[in-house]
């Protein structure tokens, strides 16, 4: 792993923590958003059956993640922390 890719792990890490602390909730959109870049950065392509009918969420989140596939880690993580910091910013901690 060369040292750029170290150091956005670190504020990937970083970031993927101080979003949870936002004052205000972001709009479903928006989290579906940064819950498919930080799958995609973390496991990569969609690895899961995607769920059944009854299950809203579930299938939301699958077919948002979903719409990552083939996206590297690495440009997962770089638009996971714009994407963060926007919200931070927009929303405060």
């Amino acid at each position: 792993m060369c040292l750029n890719s170290f150091l956005n792990k670190a504020e990937f890490e970083k970031i993927a923590d101080d979003v949870k602390k936002v004052k205000t909730r972001p709009s479903d959109q928006q989290l579906l958003d940064l819950y498919s870049l930080y799958k995609q950065a973390v496991v990569g392509d969609i690895n899961i059956a995607k769920p059944g009918m009854a299950d809203l969420k579930g299938k939301a989140k699958w077919e948002a993640w979903n719409t990552r596939k083939g996206m590297s880690t690495e440009d997962a993580m770089s638009a996971y922390i714009t994407l963060a910091k926007e919200f931070i910013q927009k929303y405060g901690m």
